[in-house]
């Protein structure tokens, strides 16, 4: 979604100890790479001897998230999402914005449609409100509600396609998950074993330059200047939804994740941080597990090999799944 994910490194990104050995062997640098793209201050860290191979990984690490961005992005006219939005039909789409738009389907089943791809009507008409300062009407829910179905996305090896008018699909629940993992497959190729990719989600790979592991900290939902836990990521991604990313109202239960069942949003969780193989699989499930609740999602995060959560409900009640790594305070 176009916000900015506020998962903050714990341990401080600019903390890592340039002179530091991972072994006796070798000595390894940081480089680092900042931009924006997908609505958020994308950061790059890799950890390299050599300094021409850091910048060329960083280079195309970047150039991938870019590239997701310009595909996927609802704020850009020239993108392919936007073409499918507005003309309903897109000819032969990107095989990148394939993929993601086969893993969101995929994911809208998996969940019965709590996660659904083509939600971005309840968007457009919360956002229209919001801009006169008041909620959409019952009306204007239900018939955003009628456009609203995954099953109605219809892809081909050659087209995608929307199977009725006013449908429109967000990526935002899952690109940038995906841009993150494009970008860690980008600094592998370069031969890096150490990188942490932060694009709104993130993407951990080996250690720190002390050799100890990656430590993110997880936000509180309710107090921004403080962390709810701090997480090891085990080369594994991490994601974060939150009712406070984006909201409508003031008490957060108006916000921008929406249950299509009701046109609202959902109302048990306050926030789902994801720990995933994928960035992609990450971010996706963040959003679903925040519509789905806490029984439902720990349920299919048990079915889904390599996935953890943790769940902080609007209460304030914690829950998580048995495989979690150890939290800190």
């Amino acid at each position: 979604m176009n916000r900015r994910k506020l998962i903050s490194a714990a341990l401080g990104l600019g903390a890592l100890a340039v002179s530091a050995r991972l072994g006796a062997a070798r000595e390894l640098s940081r480089h680092q790479r900042s931009g924006v793209a997908l609505g958020t201050t994308v950061t790059l860290i890799v950890l390299h001897e050599d300094a021409r191979i850091a910048e060329a990984a960083l280079d195309d690490a970047m150039a991938e998230i870019k590239a997701v961005d310009a595909l996927m992005s609802l704020y850009r006219d020239d993108s392919q999402l936007v073409r499918l939005n507005r003309e309903g039909r897109l000819a032969d789409p990107d095989p990148r914005l394939r993929e993601v738009l086969a893993y969101a389907r995929a994911l809208s089943g998996d969940t019965a449609g709590a996660f659904d791809v083509t939600v971005q009507p309840l968007w457009t008409i919360y956002a229209a409100a919001a801009e006169r300062g008041a909620l959409p009407s019952a009306q204007a829910i239900a018939e955003a509600r009628a456009r609203v179905d995954w099953r109605r996305l219809v892809l081909a090896q050659d087209a995608a396609r929307l199977d009725a008018p006013g449908m429109a699909v967000t990526l935002n629940g899952v690109n940038q998950g995906y841009a993150a993992d494009r970008a860690l497959a980008a600094v592998k190729r370069h031969g890096i074993a150490h990188a942490l990719i932060d694009a709104g989600e993130f993407d951990a790979l080996g250690r720190k330059a002390d050799e100890t592991p990656w430590t993110l900290g997880i936000q509180h939902p309710r107090d921004p200047a403080q962390l709810a836990a701090r997480l090891v990521v085990d080369s594994r991604a991490l994601a974060t939804s939150g009712d406070y990313q984006t909201f409508f109202t003031p008490d957060f239960v108006h916000n921008h994740i929406f249950d299509p069942a009701t046109g609202e949003s959902p109302t048990e969780l306050a926030a789902v941080s994801v720990l995933a193989p994928t960035a992609l699989d990450a971010d996706g499930l963040s959003t679903a597990f925040m519509v789905l609740g806490a029984e439902r999602s720990l349920s299919l995060a048990a079915r889904r090999p390599g996935v953890e959560a943790l769940l902080i409900g609007k209460d304030g009640r914690h829950w998580r799944t048995p495989g979690l790594p150890a939290l800190e305070a």
